[in-house]
This record gives C-alpha cells, sequence and structure tokens, in this order.
C-alpha cells in the first residue's frame, strides 16, 4: 500500500469483464453499482468485486480504471483511473486553479519533507471527501470515500496495494 502513494505510481489495475464507458462519474456515494460501505461479501455475491485477477488486491468488475480499498470488510475509498471525473468534473490533469473555482473549500494537505509524495487539498462534505493529490499545478491522482480514511491514507502514505 505504501509504495503506490509513496511513489505517487497508481494503483495496478486489471482490465475488467465489462468496459467502461470514458468519463464515468464518481461521486460522493459512489459509482451506479458500487457505494461506499458496501462489504466485500456483497459486491462478490452481486459479480462486482473480482478476486481472480493477479495483482496487488480485488478488483471492480466493469471499472477498469478505479481501484477499491476495503478496511473490515467495508469499502472505504475507491482510486480514481484518469477517464473518470467527479460530478463537478474534475479529472486527473484539471489544473489547479479550476479546481479550486470548482472546489472552493479545500483544506490543504502537505506531503512530509524528504518525501516523493504529492501534496493534497481535501474536499469535504459531511463524513465523505475527495482527495485531489497535486504536483503544484494539476491534479495528479483522485481518490474518493470516506473523509477520514482518505485523511489517514494522505498521513500515513497508504494505497489500495
Amino acid at each position: 500500500m505504501t509504495a503506490a502513494v509513496v511513489s505517487g505510481s497508481p494503483p495496478t489495475v486489471h482490465t475488467p469483464q465489462t468496459p467502461v464507458a470514458a468519463g464515468e462519474v464518481l461521486d460522493l456515494d459512489g459509482l451506479h453499482d458500487v457505494d461506499f460501505g458496501d462489504t466485500e461479501s456483497e459486491l462478490t455475491r452481486r459479480g462486482i468485486l473480482r478476486t481472480d485477477v493477479a495483482g496487488c488486491g480485488p478488483t471492480l468488475a466493469g471499472h477498469e480504471t478505479i481501484s477499491p480499498v476495503f478496511i473490515d470488510d467495508r469499502l472505504v475509498l475507491l482510486w480514481l483511473g484518469d477517464s473518470t471525473r467527479t460530478p463537478q468534473g474534475v479529472t486527473v490533469g484539471t489544473p489547479l486553479d479550476e479546481l479550486r473555482t470548482r472546489y472552493p473549500e479545500l483544506t490543504p494537505l502537505d506531503a512530509p519533507q524528504g518525501t516523493y509524495r504529492f501534496d493534497g487539498l481535501l474536499a469535504r462534505h459531511g463524513d465523505r471527501a475527495y482527495l485531489f493529490l497535486h504536483d503544484g499545478r494539476q491534479v495528479r491522482k483522485i481518490i474518493a470515500g470516506y473523509a477520514d480514511w482518505a485523511r489517514r491514507l494522505f498521513e500515513e502514505g497508504v494505497g489500495p496495494c
């Protein structure tokens, strides 16, 4: 887990059974067929969680560029892929000035000195949040889910692997 965040590298993702249309939207409830708080067993029973693939963990069938993070059997975070966007249209590559316009109440998070981690901007709404990792110019990674877990991911440097 730590390596993915520390290096700034995306998690390992495998091809799903069903392709997803470009520009999929992930809101703070989740995806159209996956909600934050869903259990691993429920998603497996519905055929959405695939554990039969090699890699760093289970994948979501039909969501090839999105990686799930489970804690105590519950989906707590999703790492968004390059083709996924927030309802406000933010994707990987969005300039920071545009991000700040679309999410005016952002909490800045500074990466620890001497690391190769990205700084972050947290857009919190209730118990959910988007964590935008950036290089000072543009969004480089987006993580969505429970705000406390997003903050913890940032502070502890853990990821989906």
